[in-house]
C-alpha cells in the first residue's frame, strides 16, 4: 500500500505544471483562495488590479498577471498574483514586483515554491517588495534571497483605544469564547469582527473596570498627542493637488526610495476602498498646496488603520495633528481602535510617546530583494527607505 501511495504521489508531482495566469482563470483562482480563507474579490475588482493599473498599461501586455499550478486534469491547484509598480530613487525609475495571495493545495505546496520564485526573480525587475509575509512563509522568502526591510518595526503593532467600553467587551468576549471553544475561535485579528450580539452575551463585568483603568492610564499618562494650531482638512478623493505634491516630494527626497503617488496611481490603488466608503484622507494645506497628508483605512466598524503618511519635508512634524484628527473621528463614529502596523513613522518621539499600546505580531512582515548589486548596496541604509502599508499589496 505504501509503495502505491508513493507512486501516486510521484505521478501527481510529475503531472503538475506552472503556466502564466490569465483573466479567464478567475473562478478557479478565487475558489482556491476561498478554500484557504484568503481574501478574494469580485471579478471587476480583480481585473481592476491589472487592467486599470497605470504601470501595467505602460508595460503594454509584457507583464504576466501571475502564475498558476495546473494538475493533469487542468485544475488550478496553486496560484500567485504578480503586481507591478514604479518607484523612484536618486532620479531613476525602479520597476517593482509584488506577489499577491500565494496559495496552493496542501499536496502541491512544494511545487508552489516555483510560483513565488517566478515573482521574485523576474527578468528586468529591479526590486521585489512584500509587506504581507506570514510567519510560515518567511523562511521560504529568506531562502530565495530576500532580506528584512531595515526601517520600521514590522513585527509589532502600535495602537490607541478610542472606545474603551466596546474595546474591552471585545477582548473579554474573545477570552471567554476561546476558553469555551478553543478549537474554533479565530486569531486575534479575526476576533475584532465577532458579531456584537455574541460579544454582549459572552461579556463579563470585568470589561468595565478594565475600561476605567485604561481610560485613566491614558489620561494621566504622558501619552496624549499634543494639539496644535494646524488645520486638518478631509478630502473625499484625490485631486490635482496630489500631482503637485508628488513632484515636490520626489524633488525634496532624491535619496529615498518612494512609490509613485500621483493622483492617477492613488485613485487606482484605493478605488475599492473609496467606493466602499472605507477610506479617510486627511490633509494639511499651505495655501492652495498640500504640505502633508495621511490616509486611514477602515478595516471594519471597530478598527481603523493608518496606511500612509507623507510630508514635503520628510519629517513627522505634521503627523501629530493628522493623528489627532483621526482619533477624534474614531471616537465620533464609535470605532474601537486606531492602529499603526509596522511602526514605520517613529521619527523623533511622535508615535513612540503617543501610541500607548503595543502588540507583538507573529513575525516580520516586510521583506525585499534588489536584483542588481548597486541598488542592493544602497538599500542597506535605513535612511533610503520610507516604507508604509501603501507599498506592495497590503492595502490593495
Amino acid at each position: 500500500m505504501n509503495e502505491l501511495l508513493q507512486r501516486d504521489a510521484s505521478k501527481k508531482k510529475a503531472a503538475v505544471k506552472v503556466r502564466a495566469a490569465s483573466l479567464s482563470d478567475y473562478e478557479q483562482i478565487t475558489a482556491l483562495e476561498s478554500r484557504y480563507r484568503l481574501p478574494s474579490r469580485n471579478y471587476d475588482d480583480w481585473r481592476h488590479i491589472w487592467l486599470n493599473n497605470p504601470v501595467y498599461r505602460e508595460l503594454e501586455g509584457d507583464w504576466p498577471i501571475g502564475w498558476v499550478l495546473e494538475n493533469e486534469d487542468k485544475q488550478i491547484v496553486g496560484s500567485i498574483g504578480n503586481i507591478p509598480s514604479i518607484y523612484e530613487f536618486d532620479g531613476k525609475r525602479i520597476l517593482v514586483s509584488s506577489g499577491a495571495n500565494w496559495v496552493a493545495e496542501v499536496s502541491y505546496r512544494s511545487a508552489s515554491l516555483q510560483l513565488l520564485n517566478n515573482v521574485i526573480g523576474q527578468r528586468y525587475v529591479d526590486l521585489y517588495l512584500n509587506n504581507t509575509v506570514s510567519q510560515k512563509s518567511s523562511a521560504v522568502v529568506i531562502a530565495l534571497g530576500c532580506s528584512r526591510v531595515p526601517a520600521g518595526v514590522w513585527d509589532e503593532m502600535a495602537y490607541w483605544i478610542t472606545n474603551y467600553r466596546e474595546f474591552f467587551q471585545s477582548v473579554v468576549a474573545m477570552k471567554n469564547y476561546r476558553l469555551a471553544n478553543p478549537l474554533s475561535y479565530p486569531s486575534w485579528g479575526g476576533s475584532w469582527t465577532r458579531p456584537k450580539a455574541i460579544r454582549a452575551r459572552l461579556c463579563t463585568p470585568l470589561s468595565y473596570p478594565l475600561s476605567v483603568v485604561a481610560f485613566l492610564r491614558d489620561r494621566l499618562g504622558k501619552t496624549a498627542l499634543r494639539e496644535s494650531d494646524v488645520e486638518v482638512k478631509a478630502c473625499s478623493g484625490f485631486d490635482e493637488r496630489f500631482d503637485a505634491f508628488w513632484e515636490d516630494l520626489k524633488s525634496n527626497n532624491p535619496r529615498v526610495l518612494l512609490s509613485i503617488r500621483t493622483r492617477e496611481i492613488l485613485g487606482w490603488h484605493f478605488k475599492s476602498t473609496l467606493l466602499a466608503d472605507q477610506l479617510w484622507i486627511a490633509t494639511v494645506v499651505d495655501g492652495a498646496r498640500l504640505a502633508a497628508y495621511a490616509i486611514f483605512k477602515k478595516v471594519n466598524s471597530e478598527r481603523v488603520r493608518l496606511v500612509d503618511y507623507t510630508s514635503l519635508d520628510g519629517s513627522a512634524s505634521l503627523l501629530a495633528p493628522l493623528l489627532s484628527w483621526a482619533l477624534r473621528k474614531c471616537r465620533s463614529e464609535g470605532v474601537h481602535m486606531l492602529e499603526h502596523t509596522g511602526r514605520w513613522l517613529e521619527k523623533g518621539e511622535v508615535l513612540e510617546a503617543a501610541a500607548p499600546y503595543r502588540r507583538k505580531l507573529p513575525g516580520w512582515a516586510y521583506y525585499y530583494r534588489a536584483n542588481n548589486s548597486e541598488l542592493k548596496a544602497l538599500l542597506h541604509d535605513p535612511q533610503a527607505w520610507a516604507p508604509s502599508l501603501f507599498d506592495s499589496e497590503a492595502t490593495l
